[in-house]
């Protein structure tokens, strides 16, 4: 069974994905992986919130 996606979680791992990003004496073949997570968590967290609102849509709608 999948694991339910954690919006708060995903968004605390970026914050964490940043400040390493951000700290000098992270080494640059590390900032690559650090980057490619990144973009996973975006992708999710977008999908995520689409996702939301079309569940509030739907109910604007009834």
């Amino acid at each position: 069974m999948a694991e339910k996606f954690d919006y708060a979680k995903a968004i605390r791992e970026l914050e964490e994905i940043a400040a390493k990003v951000e700290n000098p004496e992270t080494r640059l073949d590390d900032i690559d992986a650090l980057v490619g997570r990144s973009k996973e968590l975006l992708k999710q967290c977008r999908e995520y919130l689409r996702t939301v609102k079309d569940k509030i849509d739907a109910l604007d709608k009834d």
